[in-house]
């Protein structure tokens, strides 16, 4: 061992008296505090954004076509998709917007038409209906069946059964004039994806039904990709726009949720940096701790600057010191974090109102790059915590040092 880690942590073990004994410990587990609130807290916050973002995958895809396209264009466009080697598969879908009526309320929302078994191609859409399905076995002069968000059924007080009637923006010409185009429909089902806004705004019918009811004449508004990995989603919209042509817009789906993702990534780098403030706390511990360590072993220094140690030696030593403490403190803050992750993840501390977040437990997802950016940002502040100390006791002139010390 070189002579200065060998002084450092014989300092660190041999200090005498209580209060330098408290003083380290405090020091210690400042750090550890510190680090395992930190990570804990992003933990819990990276498991709320990743089953955020799942719900929207599951309910949506990778990336989204826009544009309308009759029949057989469509049907081109997605074999051209398909045919691209990041995508996995492709389906049409229909987004229009439409009011729709039950029991004299009426409410805004958006109509979308889908294909049940290309659908289930590209994501999880059909796993979210709790009652009922979007093919019933209903007699053929029955009204059309359309699916409604579980929060949408509930404001509107149907429920599977029920016949409403959806208007159209566009309006019919007849003899007597221009009328809003309406459809009966039947609710054929209830569904919950988990995430507000989709089951509060949307109602979910075929695709043929949907293309009637828009004046689309069997045609769609888009097409609807899912990828193998979805961390190409941008290089595989740009090769799509290739394919397909600049007539029609392809976003991604953080194109089409950035509000959403940009107050998530706002809110997770304010919480890093309130929390790494507990760390920059527990580093004025450490350099109070160092400042008395240099009180206390200044005739120590003395000895040993007039033994031939230099002042650079003299820093090493201190600096050791706090990055001993340091690593202590993060190793535990390290353990006391998977402690509490796995604690959180496992038990039901914490309920969460179901109705509201459609989870009994608070998710958990522990990231890699998370825990070692803490622990690079606490190594450097402790570090820098250290320096003070270090230079003043490098600075001591060894008779100075010996005579009063």
């Amino acid at each position: 061992m070189k002579f200065e880690r060998f002084v450092a942590v014989r300092y660190l073990t041999r200090r005498q008296g209580l209060f330098a004994f408290i003083t380290t410990l405090i020091g210690v587990a400042g750090v550890s505090v510190g680090v395992a609130a930190l990570i804990t807290t992003l933990s819990v916050m990276n498991g709320f954004q990743t089953d955020i973002k799942d719900k929207i995958i599951g309910a949506q895809s990778h990336i989204l076509v826009f544009g309308r396209m009759s029949k057989d264009t469509y049907q081109k466009n997605i074999r051209l998709i398909e045919q691209l080697p990041l995508v996995e598969a492709a389906a049409p879908h229909i987004y229009g917007q439409g009011i729709i009526t039950y029991a004299g309320q009426s409410v805004g929302l958006i109509v979308r038409g889908l294909d049940p078994e290309q659908e289930k191609k590209i994501n999880t859409l059909a796993d979210s209906v709790e009652e009922g399905s979007f093919t019933p076995d209903w007699p053929e002069d029955a009204p059309p069946p359309l699916v409604l968000g579980s929060e949408l059924a509930a404001n509107l007080g149907a429920d599977i059964g029920d016949d409403v009637v959806l208007i159209s923006p566009q309006s019919i010409s007849t003899s007597a004039g221009m009328f809003p185009k309406m459809k009966k429909f039947r609710i054929s089902g209830l569904l919950r994806t988990g995430y507000y806004e989709f089951d509060n705004t949307i109602a979910y019918t075929l695709l043929s039904h949907a293309s009637d009811f828009l004046g689309l004449r069997q045609g769609t508004t888009g097409i609807a990709v899912k990828l193998h990995n979805i961390n190409d989603a941008d290089k595989a919209a740009a090769q799509i726009q290739d394919v397909i042509g600049h007539g029609y817009s392809v976003r991604t789906f953080a194109q089409l949720n950035s509000t959403l993702y940009a107050a998530l990534k706002l809110e997770k780098t304010m919480m890093f940096i309130i929390l790494f403030l507990i760390i920059g706390v527990a580093s004025l511990n450490i350099a109070g701790n160092l400042i008395l360590l240099g009180t206390e072993k200044l005739r120590d220094i003395g000895i040993m600057r007039a033994m031939g140690a230099s002042p650079r030696m003299i820093r090493k030593i201190f600096m050791w010191e706090a990055m001993v403490i340091a690593g202590l403190g993060i190793v535990l803050g390290l353990l006391l974090a998977c402690l509490l992750c796995w604690i959180i993840a496992t038990f039901n501390i914490v309920e969460l109102p179901g109705d509201i977040y459609y989870l009994t437990k608070v998710p958990v997802r522990m990231q890699l790059w998370d825990i070692v950016a803490v622990i690079g940002g606490s190594c450097l502040i402790c570090f820098a915590a250290g320096l003070y100390p270090a230079v003043k006791a490098s600075r001591v002139h060894p008779t100075d040092a010996i005579r009063y010390g």
